[in-house]
């Protein structure tokens, strides 16, 4: 009769946490949490190539993943409409939700006026603070070249 009791006592025990740990065992991340900050400080058009194909690989494996690019110091040619070798693939990214953002610090310092962007392209106060915002937002964090 004890033997009986326990045997209750655990199906109980079980049936009653199976709901908890169903959950917990089959909890995937939502695609839609994807958050990616890229920083891009390499003036290098193969550098360019390379991310905008980085970027087109990750929104073919979770297409719902916000991104924003991040340009300053030598990274932002790629910004820059008279620069950049990737004007029409910049156009297609920011078509699909990809955000571009020049540093205006940057951008004072090297004389480049908003107008001189491409007009897909964002600017932001100070990349390296925008960065560290989206990072303390949970924003995971790529840099974009070597």
């Amino acid at each position: 009769m004890k033997a009986f009791r326990y045997t209750i006592l655990i199906v109980s025990i079980l049936i009653c946490s199976a709901p908890v740990f169903s959950q917990e065992a089959s909890h995937t991340p939502d695609l839609n949490e994807y958050k990616v900050v890229i920083q891009l400080t390499n003036g290098d058009s193969l550098v360019h190539i390379a991310l905008v194909k980085q970027i087109g690989h990750i929104l073919e494996a979770a297409p719902n993943t916000k991104i924003e690019v991040v340009c300053h110091s030598g990274g932002l040619p790629f910004l820059i409409r008279a620069q950049t070798t990737q004007a029409d693939k910049i156009k297609a990214l920011k078509a699909k939700g990809v955000e571009f953002s020049a540093c205006e610090n940057t951008m004072r310092s090297l004389k480049i006026q908003r107008d001189d962007l491409l007009p897909e392209a964002g600017t932001v106060p100070s990349g390296m603070v925008e960065i560290i915002k989206k990072q303390q937002g949970g924003w995971a964090y790529i840099k974009a070249g070597f």
